[in-house]
């Protein structure tokens, strides 16, 4: 088996991902454009999250129970370019709360389904799953630089254009991939409920919420906070590229690094050095201090993603990938950034963006002692049989 079908794959997550940037990057500022406040902005962020939550298993177990990620994959992204064509056309915060959550049922399990699909073409020609995730991270870089430029100088208000093109090449793109095989029989609804009554991911998903709701706070008002030290668009994409670069470093060199301890070694490395980012976020003084601080990017979300993922891979059968890993999606994205968005945009609004960032600190510190102690009791307990 070659390499060569790798390729529309990589140009698959560069394409996704450089919509997503997009959303995550600049529909903050965008809807505060329409008139939004920092509260209303969190409930509009929030309910992409809420989709999550049931898009994420939804899409799955379909994924699962057909045994195909290429077919699940070509309906999301059909369904994303017609959802988002609403939802910019809504001014009103009832419609826009309403077409959001159609956008974001469509949109959020496209990742989740592209990297599983990554991660078991990696699987089967024994490449390194970093090696194909990094042009996701790839993608969403160029993008963050290239249209926070494009969006400085046409305005704010023109955002659908640079996403429906990049959304267009996906689609295009996801004819052209190569689908999972997978030999096992289809899943039915009582094997995912065994995935439930795993105990250790269970615990697992729980305690990963400390650190992910700081992620998703951050992706969701970074933007809004370097505005407010007086930064303009094209610092808030420069921002992005920024980190995005450095988490792309970190995903391609993963075959070096990634199987030399544990997973969930990394997962706390990555817990630790997320509570002395978000430290140093909150005593930024310009909106270059954030962007010089978000290289650290790399070194905590990318570290934490490609642990988690792969633990996740470990707890769960392979005929059950798809699920266990957006379930996993569904609480980074869904529980942790109902969370983040809700508190996030509350705290902004009252006390400004240090305020909000010293308390997801401290969420990231809890995180990271919990699952620390989850590491080394509960674990090795279960591992011993007692």
């Amino acid at each position: 088996m070659t390499k060569g079908p790798l390729v529309p794959l990589k140009m698959f997550l560069f394409s996704y991902y450089a919509t997503n940037t997009i959303i995550i990057s600049y529909l903050p500022l965008y809807l505060q454009y329409k008139g939004l406040t920092n509260a209303e902005v969190g409930w509009v962020l929030a309910i992409g999250p809420l989709a999550t939550i049931l898009a994420q298993p939804f899409w799955g177990f379909l994924s699962d129970k057909y045994k195909t990620v290429k077919k699940i994959l070509l309906i999301c992204v059909s369904g994303m370019l017609v959802a988002s064509t609403i939802f910019f056309q809504m001014d009103v915060l009832v419609a826009i709360l309403l077409s959001a959550g159609l956008f974001y049922f469509f949109s959020t399990p496209i990742g989740a389904l592209g990297d599983s699909l990554a991660q078991r073409r990696a699987f089967e020609l024994k490449v390194p799953f970093g090696s194909i995730r990094t042009w996701g991270s790839i993608g969403f870089a160029v993008s963050s630089l290239v249209i926070g430029f494009v969006l400085t100088n046409i305005g704010i208000q023109y955002m659908i254009f640079p996403y429906l093109m990049f959304g267009v090449f996906a689609l295009f793109i996801a004819t052209r991939l190569q689908d999972v095989q997978v030999s096992s029989e289809p899943v039915q609804l009582h094997d995912v409920k065994k995935m439930f009554s795993n105990k250790p991911y269970i615990f697992f998903l729980i305690l990963i919420i400390f650190l992910c709701l700081t992620h998703r706070a951050n992706d969701s008002f970074v933007g809004l906070y370097i505005v407010e030290l007086g930064g303009s668009e094209s610092l808030v994409g420069l921002a992005w590229f920024v980190g995005v670069i450095s988490e792309a470093v970190v995903f391609a060199l993963a075959g070096y690094w990634f199987k030399k301890y544990h997973p969930m070694v990394f997962v706390i490395l990555a817990g630790a050095l997320y509570s002395i980012r978000w430290l140093f976020f909150a005593s930024a003084q310009s909106p270059f201090m954030v962007i010089a601080l978000q290289s650290l990017h790399g070194v905590t979300f990318a570290v934490f993603y490609l642990a988690a993922f792969d633990y996740i891979a470990r707890m769960v059968p392979r005929s059950l990938q798809s699920t266990g890993h957006l379930i996993f999606f569904s609480v980074f994205f869904g529980v942790s950034g109902i969370i983040g968005a809700l508190m996030g945009g509350s705290i902004m609004e009252a006390y400004g963006g240090t305020t909000l960032y010293q308390v997801i600190a401290g969420f990231a510190f809890t995180g990271t002692i919990l699952l620390t102690i989850y590491h080394t009791v509960i674990f090795k307990m279960r591992a011993r049989n007692i």
